[in-house]
């Protein structure tokens, strides 16, 4: 049987809904979906498209490193943004983020995101 267990850090927005922010089974990391929601205040960010990004980024690192990891340790990595236009943000802002090898990685163009989010991610990690 998998060792199963719950990942929580409050220095990630807390789950709006019946989730977790991220469930480990053996060295794998299942990071539930990360909005740019300010951990402390759970308001977004900005409208800005950069900064939601970057604060996503910042949301999935603290899920990352109360697993065990980081964000180096993303082997998939799922993108739901409202306009695909926004990509090439993306793209430059993974840029900054990771280093090669880039994660796997999917970009989804969606009709709407909770709160009203410009972008959302989740993603696997492997410790």
């Amino acid at each position: 049987m998998p060792n199963k267990a719950v990942i929580h850090t409050d220095n990630a927005p807390q789950a709006i809904g019946t989730y977790s922010q991220a469930i480990k089974v053996d060295n794998t990391v299942y990071l539930s979906g990360q909005i740019p929601l300010v951990a402390a205040t759970m308001a977004m960010i900005s409208d800005e498209i950069g900064e939601q990004i970057q604060q996503v980024f910042t949301n999935l690192s603290a899920v990352c490193e109360a697993a065990g990891g980081s964000l180096s340790d993303i082997v998939k990595l799922n993108i739901f943004l409202t306009d695909l236009v926004h990509f090439p943000k993306v793209n430059e802002i993974m840029g900054q983020v990771f280093a090669e090898p880039y994660p796997a990685r999917a970009a989804i163009g969606v009709k709407s995101l909770p709160r009203d989010a410009l972008v959302e991610m989740d993603a696997i990690m492997v410790l």
